[in-house]
């Protein structure tokens, strides 16, 4: 998918998600069959506020030009496993990030059968990745190319 594309289909998710931002804390009960995010309504609001904003830094285009879009060759292989800093989660702004201990965190959706059409299950994706949320497990492993002669 190319980036004109990806931003159209961003623009229209961010009108989409400002247009029902209200009944946003009784859709994510509904859908994730968690109550505590309709029984804590402002509290959601504020969370999904600051989810959108961190949406807008480029997550979303993200998704659409580069996750939805890899039927085109990622060229890096990746190393490292997950430490549950919870930097990957938007810098720890997203709406279902929960911390458990000692400065870790889990995704709260984690199990649900709709998570796997977000972002995160691609983390890190590239290069790029890893440097936006500064993660701190995870790397680049270079290529090498033998030359046979």
């Amino acid at each position: 998918m190319n980036r004109y594309w990806a931003s159209l289909l961003t623009g229209f998710l961010i009108f989409i998600v400002l247009l029902f931002f209200p009944l946003l804390p009784l859709l994510a009960s509904m859908v994730f069959w968690q109550k505590h995010f309709f029984i804590n309504y402002i509290q959601t609001l504020k969370k999904i506020g600051r989810h959108l904003k961190a949406i807008l830094e480029g997550p979303a285009l993200h998704y659409f030009a580069d996750v939805m879009g890899r039927a085109t060759q990622v060229p890096q292989v990746m190393g490292g496993s997950c430490v549950q800093c919870g930097n990957c989660c938007m810098n720890k702004r997203c709406m279902f990030l929960q911390p458990i201990a000692d400065g870790k965190y889990q995704c709260g959706i984690y199990s649900s059968p709709l998570r796997r059409f977000s972002n995160c299950g691609s983390f890190p994706l590239n290069a790029y990745d890893i440097e936006r949320y500064e993660c701190p497990s995870y790397f680049v492993i270079p290529i090498t190319v033998a030359k046979l002669d």
